[in-house]
């Protein structure tokens, strides 16, 4: 790649962080590697170094020059935006041209994870590639079993190239209803397992559309579904989710595709859902970009961008479709079929989505790595396709992963204390996914991974995550939590969707909304720690100066009716209005609550404690230090309306 460098370096450059809020331009160095910008600033005291890999970079720009020089403006892929003035026209323009071609990779071997070679040998980079096992994964859901079983028939990639080796099938297909179902299904992706409820014997299994056109059908495929529908003995049909809106399934008729007849099923039951497909979504997100770059806008413009770019409505839609299969599932016990065009893009939405509020295991941080790997990675997600890590067609590229990271997000603002990771979690995956720094989300299917071998050539980032695990913990989380082992029950009204500035307004990430439910709650709890604390210390020291020992209690707080601070509000996730603002620090710091001490007479009587500063708040809770007491609808979120 060095040879696709016309200037190294060039002096006298100002840098401008735009999506950090920066204000003033740094002056420095811009230097240009083979696989990454640097600039380094002229400021002796603190030389501070911006690095971007090339990989990263969505877009170089060149607007019209102004007094100070000539302009450059590169757009990441993690949505910060860079502005580059370069005093000489010339320099300019070799900068732009070779950065045109360096974010533009045009084979795998060009890109970073192949030439990252950390100084580990070739035993701990195999290792780091075993460390998640999705057998034992199949093992912890009870497969295979009496009902489930892996098949052969996919080994060496025979029947389906885009899916995995190892799949689980019913036990009663046999290989010619396989093969015979997989000829069709669209790309050859016939019906496979994905999640297996063990309490209800329901699975969910995912597909491509069938090609069935306006009247085909095919004997195998019935018998295919008749054999997921034997494998739950429960029920005695299966639901069937198309997560296309109709009419896009309808249109595909005429390709000779669709979906499946129901006279022709006897045993299932078709459901839409109305995710639309990925020019939409590509469309969407880049009006999402746009409002979140908007200077010196009023909040009815805010407000009408965030409307008008429909993100919000597409989230909803695919946590819509995670609702619909986990409640079919864990309440009414019935398998689901879940397929849209090809099965790799909504397909793995919806089945993942459905997986986190299904089961309590991903919802931990290695839980999440092994989803991704089994949904995303392995069954076949187009992943450098839809994030365009070579130089291809760009009507290919989709905002696919992100939306699944967004609706997890979503959860987790509505249930703070079931995650085990944070925000922080997603956004570092989010960066991974695209910057192609691991082997990971190299590729567009096991088979492809398994041509390159990546494993022999790039190295794993899920062991690196691992060992940073403590700095994606969610400090809320609690394993023993009702909310954090059961089924996740969201509220999905449009109300209760929120803008994930984390993810798009780089410039909020230094100060957290100081209205966030998870701080608020975060608070409280290390006050209260503090508070049993000093009260332990105070019954030490009545019982050393009496010498009769006192009796532990339990820290009450006190009700308080504020109705002028909380409306009567409906739904898991209360409203985050306050008559006073708590600013980051101040809860960083513990500053955001004082107590009251206890003197004697109220020791007698019971400890008190006050949330002061006009935070006073309602919190159905006797045992501090147990959030499953405080939960609201399973929430985690404290009921603060009563």
């Amino acid at each position: 790649m060095m040879e696709h460098i016309r200037t190294p370096k060039v002096e006298n450059v100002r840098l401008l962080d735009r999506s950090s809020g920066q204000r003033k331009a740094n002056v420095g160095t811009l230097y240009l590697s083979s696989m990454h910008t640097i600039f380094v600033e002229n400021n002796p005291e603190t030389r501070k170094e911006t690095w971007v890999l090339h990989s990263m970079i969505s877009s170089v720009e060149k607007p019209p020059t102004i007094p100070a020089g000539s302009q450059l403006i590169l757009r990441c892929k993690d949505f910060r935006v860079f502005q580059i003035v370069i005093q000489q026209e010339r320099d300019c323009l070799d900068v732009y041209t070779s950065l045109v071609r360096l974010s533009r990779p045009e084979k795998y071997s060009e890109l970073y994870c192949l030439s990252f070679n950390p100084s580990v040998d070739k035993e701990e980079r195999q290792e780091s590639w075993n460390f998640i096992d999705l057998m034992a994964d199949y093992k912890r859901m009870g497969v295979p079993n009496n009902l489930w079983v892996m098949t052969a028939a996919n080994s060496e990639f025979r029947v389906c190239d885009t899916y995995p080796s190892e799949l689980f099938v019913p036990k009663s297909a046999t290989p010619s209803v396989i093969v015979g179902s997989s000829s069709f299904r669209s790309r050859g992706r016939f019906p496979a397992l994905s999640y297996f409820h063990q309490d209800t014997l329901a699975a969910v299994c995912r597909c491509s559309q069938p090609l069935s056109g306006f009247s085909g059908r095919c004997h195998e495929d019935e018998m295919m579904l008749q054999a997921v529908m034997k494998s739950n003995p429960g029920s005695d049909y299966i639901y069937v989710v198309d997560t296309r809106p109709k009419l896009n399934a309808m249109a595909n008729r005429a390709a000779g595709k669709g979906y499946e007849n129901e006279d022709h099923y006897a045993n299932i039951k078709l459901q839409f859902i109305g995710i639309e497909n990925i020019h939409v979504m590509r469309s969407s997100q880049q009006k999402i970009i746009d409002v979140s770059e908007m200077r010196s806008s009023s909040m009815t413009d805010y407000l009408w961008g965030l409307e008008n770019s429909g993100w919000l409505k597409h989230i909803k839609a695919i946590l819509d479709a995670g609702v619909f299969i986990s409640r079919a599932v864990a309440d009414e016990g019935v398998s689901v079929l879940v397929h849209c065009s090809d099965g790799w893009d909504r397909t793995a939405q919806a089945c993942s989505v459905a997986s986190i509020l299904l089961d309590p295991f991903y919802r931990t941080i290695k839980g999440l790595m092994v989803l991704i790997e089994r949904d995303w990675v392995s069954f076949g997600h187009k992943f450098s396709h839809r994030y365009a890590h070579l130089d291809g067609d760009p009507k290919e590229v989709s905002p696919v992963i992100d939306q699944f990271l967004e609706c997890v997000w979503q959860l987790s603002e509505q249930f703070p204390c079931a995650f085990e990771f944070n925000e922080r979690f997603l956004i570092v995956i989010h960066t991974h996914v695209y910057s192609c720094h691991y082997g990971n989300f190299l590729g567009n299917c096991q088979k492809e991974r398994k041509d390159m071998r990546l494993h022999e050539r790039t190295h794993s980032a899920w062991p690196q995550l691992w060992k940073d695990r403590a700095q994606y913990t969610n400090s809320l989380y609690k394993a023993e939590l009702s909310q954090t082992q059961g089924v996740l029950r969201p509220n999905t009204t449009p109300y209760c969707f929120k803008m994930w500035r984390g993810l798009y307004n780089h410039v909020e990430k230094p100060t957290p909304p100081s209205q966030s439910a998870a701080d608020f709650l975060s608070a409280v709890r290390e006050q209260s720690q503090q508070l049993e604390e000093e009260l332990t210390n105070h019954q030490e020291r009545i019982a050393a100066l009496t010498g009769k020992p006192i009796t532990s209690e339990k820290v009450v707080v006190l009700r308080k009716r504020s109705s002028h601070l909380w409306q009567k509000h409906c739904g898991p996730d209360p409203p985050t209005t306050y008559s006073d603002s708590i600013t980051g620090p101040s809860q960083e710091n513990g500053h955001a609550f004082s107590s009251v001490p206890a003197n004697q007479k109220a020791q007698t009587r019971g400890p008190t404690v006050t949330l002061a500063q006009g935070l006073r708040t309602n919190l159905k809770c006797h045992d501090i230090d147990d959030l499953s007491t405080c939960s609201d609808l399973e929430s985690g979120v404290a009921d603060l309306n009563s």
